[in-house]
C-alpha cells in the first residue's frame, strides 16, 4: 500500500468537501458586514469606507479564496483523520476533538503571530474566533459524516 493513499483510507472524501465547504460559508458570514467586517478592516488597516480601495482588493479575490478552499481541504483531510483514529461517530465529540485541535495548534500558532507581530488583540479574536466556529463545524460534520 502507498503511504500517501493510507491517509485516506478511513476518510469520506464527500464528508471532507462538505467540511471545507463550511469553513467558507462561515468565513463568508463572519467577515461579512452582518458580524466582523468593519472592525477587521480598521485593524487590518483598511478604511471599510474606500469603495475604491476595496473594488480593487475584491479584483484579486478570487484566487485568494481559492487558496484559503484548498488549505480549507487540507485541514479538514487532517482532521477527518484524527478523528477517524480516534474512533468519534458522534457530532458532540467531534466537535470536542475539532476544539483540542484548534486549541492545540490553531489558536496558539495564531497568538505567537499575533505577540510578534505586535498587532491588536481584538484581531487575534476575531480571526481565532473564525478558526474556533470552523474547527467546531469541520469536527461535527466529519464525524457523523458516514465513514467508509
Amino acid at each position: 500500500m502507498l503511504v500517501g493513499a493510507a491517509i485516506f483510507d478511513g476518510i469520506n472524501p464527500l464528508g471532507v468537501l462538505v467540511a471545507a465547504l463550511a469553513t467558507m460559508v462561515v468565513g463568508f458570514v463572519w467577515y461579512s458586514p452582518l458580524l466582523f467586517a468593519r472592525p477587521w478592516m480598521r485593524l487590518m488597516g483598511y478604511d471599510p469606507d474606500d469603495r475604491a480601495k476595496l473594488a480593487e482588493m475584491q479584483k484579486g479575490a478570487g484566487k485568494l479564496y481559492g487558496l484559503s478552499f484548498v488549505a480549507s481541504l487540507v485541514s479538514a483531510v487532517v482532521l477527518a483523520k484524527v478523528i477517524d483514529i480516534s474512533s468519534v461517530n458522534s457530532v458532540y465529540y467531534g466537535m470536542k476533538v475539532g476544539f483540542g485541535v484548534w486549541l492545540g495548534f490553531v489558536a496558539t500558532v495564531q497568538l505567537t503571530g499575533t505577540l510578534f507581530g505586535k498587532q491588536p488583540l481584538k484581531l487575534f479574536l476575531i480571526n481565532t474566533g473564525y478558526q474556533l466556529v470552523c474547527y467546531l463545524a469541520m469536527g461535527g460534520i466529519l464525524a457523523k459524516w458516514p465513514h467508509p
